[in-house]
């Protein structure tokens, strides 16, 4: 059974960085589209970042976290990460990761709009100005 599990959030102020981890069990961790998601109250889940743990793809950032995210994995331990840095109040929110299985051969950049089919429960993240 595919699980994904977050960790890492927390309460930081303005400027300050976390780093967000997502333990991935269940699956092979090869050729999936990870990405990390976000919600924040009374608005709609937006893309953060996204990766693709085979070869041949690249990363994906939104304008609003691009040069401040960083999203990562280490393979050996199916494990993906996010390390934000110089976070900001709008950065609030709860905070998800997904996988998507991709066909074998592809390869490319990992749409937010794809429909993931795995889910994490989320980790809180809270940014104070």
């Amino acid at each position: 059974q595919v699980q994904l599990v977050e960790s890492g959030g927390g309460a930081v102020q303005a400027g300050g960085s976390l780093r967000l981890s997502c333990a991935a069990s269940g699956y092979t961790y090869s050729r999936y589209c990870m990405g990390w998601f976000r919600q924040a109250p009374g608005k709609e889940r937006e893309g953060v970042a996204t990766i693709y743990t085979g070869t041949g793809g690249d990363t994906y950032y939104d304008d609003s976290v691009k040069g401040r995210f960083t999203i990562s994995q280490d393979n050996a331990k199916n494990t993906l990460y996010l390390q934000m840095n110089s976070v900001k109040p709008e950065d609030t929110a709860m905070y998800y990761c997904a996988a998507r299985l991709m066909s074998r051969g592809w390869w490319g950049v990992c749409g937010v709009n794809y429909e993931y089919n795995y889910w994490g429960q989320g980790t809180q993240v809270t940014v104070s100005s």
